[in-house]
């Protein structure tokens, strides 16, 4: 890449982290516990000017839900590390072919370099944090870009991560589109995107031209689906607090919902008693999200009204005042068996709108699940254990919960991914300190060996000894 096309400190940024790599590449354990640990005050020390900073940028996100959803996961990311940390770094035992013993193996995980970590604004601290804390585990040095659409928390963050650490070992980059782009194109070692799709495109090609492996965590359209027998109001309840948390600006967040056709008005008619529990203020309820932006609420009544004009049914959850245009405040509704050419079926919604479909017998739902693209994650509601494991096993997603929604993402041991257009790669807990370690192969040979018996020019015993190896 030509040095010309990146802003100078953008430049320098990288190139100050990559000298330090170089200098010292493999940190070891108490220099990691060291930085974690410093991570980790950064965010004790900070909640509230970091819960403050984000209720302003969102112009109305309850305080709780921060500390829920992106505070509590951020610390369980960093602790879980500080745990277990240690022991990911050690060389790990592997088997020699019988034909080579006494020679020995291990697999020794080293840093790869200097990470890059893009950062969307619907969750701008753990999404920040968790990609952090794997790189800092595994050895890394790391450049983190944050959004646009989160100026506070962007400046406030940057700030911080500038007093806790040193610009070669951690440092916050800050920009709109143009210097997104520009951070997408240096020559990291790794980088991971999360984001929309379309835009995953783009990083992945800027990545390509050095050949920078990537993790990109996308979205998509997760599924649910509420098996025959399942209780309704039950199902109402747990597909309503995952769509409902942050006003639906989650990845992962239930896009639609397939019914059984006969319980399909008793499940609209349970999420609205749903939503009117959670909220009983409706729209000016404090525990309610604002949408991000203009923008982004904007594009959401686009969807509405296009379903409105389409003869579509829209059942409002909320009592009262569905729409606040000047505090960019919108109310969950349920959209009834929109045609599948609508923008609402066809988009990543990103909000709390709700699209539930009805469907006749289990193989029709999940033909229509894999008849999408593949999503981020799949949420399956029933009781049945042998129908739950053919769902398991006959569609593709990212991340499955059974009789819950958005549970999966919040476990250290489970990796967390996407697969085909919601991404790919995966991290949390170790699943990330191997992502951000080069698990290296070391072979060692044993000073009394048998290699010099297969060395050219080749003798008839060397054929005999194939023949023999192979029959083993």
């Amino acid at each position: 890449m030509n040095a010309a096309d990146v802003p100078a400190e953008l430049m320098h940024a990288f190139e100050v982290q990559r000298a330090s790599y170089d200098a010292a590449p493999f940190p070891e354990w108490d220099e990691r516990r060291h930085r974690l640990q410093r991570l980790r005050r950064l965010v004790e020390d900070n909640e509230v000017a970091i819960e403050d900073a984000i209720h302003a940028d969102f112009e109305g996100r309850p305080r709780t839900e921060t500390q829920i959803a992106e505070v509590f996961p951020s610390l369980a990311e960093i602790k879980g590390a500080l745990h277990r940390g240690r022991r990911w770094m050690r060389p790990r035992g592997a088997w020699v072919s019988k034909w080579f013993l006494p020679a020995r193996a291990h697999i020794l995980p080293r840093p790869l370099g200097v990470v890059g970590i893009v950062v969307p604004w619907n969750y701008p601290l753990f999404l920040a944090v968790g990609p952090l804390v794997a790189a800092l585990v595994a050895g890394n040095r790391a450049l983190v870009k944050l959004s646009e659409y989160t100026p506070a928390f962007s400046a406030l963050f940057q700030q911080l991560v500038a007093d806790a650490f040193r610009p070669e070992e951690v440092a916050v980059i800050t920009g709109g589109p143009e210097i997104a782009a520009q951070f997408t194109r240096l020559p990291f070692n790794h980088l991971l995107f999360t984001g929309s799709t379309a835009v995953g495109r783009k990083v992945m090609g800027a990545a390509a031209e050095h050949l920078t492996p990537v993790t990109l965590e996308l979205g998509g359209k997760s599924p649910t689906v509420i098996a025959p027998g399942y209780p309704i109001e039950k199902a109402a309840q747990r597909v309503l607090a995952g769509k409902l948390l942050n006003a639906g600006q989650t990845c992962i967040a239930p896009d639609y919902t397939l019914v059984q056709r006969d319980a399909l008005p008793a499940f609209v008619a349970a999420a609205q008693r749903q939503a009117r529990r959670m909220y009983p203020a409706g729209l000016d309820d404090g525990d309610y999200c604002s949408i991000i932006n203009q923008r982004q609420y904007g594009r959401l009544v686009g969807y509405l009204e296009e379903a409105r004009a389409a003869g579509v049914e829209v059942v409002p959850l909320f009592d009262g005042q569905m729409q606040d245009d000047e505090r960019h405040r919108l109310g969950p509704a349920v959209i009834v068996d929109p045609a599948r050419h609508l923008a609402v079926m066809r988009e990543e919604i990103f909000g709390p709108l709700l699209p539930v479909l009805p469907y006749g017998d289990v193989s029709e739902a999940i033909d229509y699940v894999n008849s999408q693209p593949s999503p981020l994650a799949l949420y399956w509601f029933d009781e049945d254990r042998d129908r739950t494991e053919r769902a398991l096993k006959e569609t593709h997603a990212g991340g499955v919960c059974v009789n819950e929604t958005l549970m999966h993402v919040a476990q250290e041991e489970l990796p967390f991914g996407g697969v085909g257009p919601s991404g790919m790669g995966h991290y949390h807990g170790r699943w990330g300190f191997d992502t951000f370690s080069k698990l290296t192969p070391v072979f060692k040979q044993s000073r009394l060996n048998g290699m010099n018996l297969f060395m050219p020019p080749y003798k008839p015993h060397v054929e005999k000894m194939l023949r023999l190896m192979k029959r083993f």
